[in-house]
């Protein structure tokens, strides 16, 4: 059942069938966590409204009509009878609070994003295109200290700054982005260039890491490459309306 009034479903309908849209994909591309994880959308114009997945709802089921609306600034979440995620509301909360511009935050422990926040030295070199695009756009949190709670959901929120991912080490990895199509982008090629990264350092030979003036450029590339992100979601949804169309009811 709608967690929401008809109304406020209706208003944020769009918002809605891309956020579940993105939740369907990350499970069928296996870099969720069953019911753990949590993706959020901000609605308002402060980026202080946010649209939320529930607690216990598997990603592989979420449906538009599914998702929590909640105010960063209102804990009272917590007291509701569909509460979200103690972690979900700490740290999107804070985050939504602290960074306007990051309207879509989506947040895993995806299998090679997680494995390089695993490793003493988290950079991911330059050694093929998707790794150049984030060529100087991750921010590295070497401070983990516990599940994202209270004094440390907002110590992670003020991590990332400007960067669009943010590898959470010993933890994860967290993407934000202006749109739900730019965030699901991010978060796929991220963990494609983390999977060649560490397949190539299981061959134990030297890798070919590209300057930092080409590397700069190929990010410059991704970011001018016309409409790709929009392109490839829409092409993802197009996907979810032939097979699972009950991700958007």
């Amino acid at each position: 059942m709608p967690t929401e009034s008809v109304a406020v479903l209706d208003a944020h309908a769009q918002a809605r069938a891309e956020l579940a849209c993105a939740f369907r994909w990350t499970a069928r591309l296996g870099m969720h966590e069953a019911i753990a994880n949590h993706f959020s959308l901000a609605v308002s114009e402060d980026g202080r409204r946010f649209l939320i997945n529930p607690y216990g709802r598997h990603f592989s089921r979420v449906r538009a009509s599914d998702l929590l609306l909640l105010d960063a600034d209102d804990p009272s979440a917590l007291d509701r009878p569909d509460a979200p995620d103690i972690t979900a509301w700490a740290l999107h909360g804070a985050l939504h609070r602290r960074h306007r511009h990051a309207r879509c935050i989506l947040h895993v422990h995806s299998k090679y994003a997680t494995a390089l926040a695993c490793l003493a030295d988290s950079r991911l070199p330059p050694i093929e295109q998707n790794s150049m695009r984030f060529f100087e756009r991750v921010a590295i949190d070497e401070g983990f200290d516990g599940m994202g709670l209270g004094d440390e959901a907002e110590r992670v929120s003020r991590q990332i700054g400007d960067k669009p991912i943010l590898l959470m080490g010993n933890h994860g990895v967290l993407v934000a982005a202006p749109s739900v199509a730019q965030a699901f982008d991010d978060l796929y090629y991220f963990e494609r260039a983390c999977e060649v990264y560490l397949t190539a350092l299981a061959t134990d030979r030297p890798l070919r890491i590209a300057s930092d003036e080409v590397a700069r450029k190929t990010a410059r590339q991704w970011l001018d490459y016309p409409d790709f992100a929009v392109r490839h979601f829409n092409a993802l949804q197009t996907i979810l309306d032939e097979e699972e169309p009950d991700y958007r009811s």
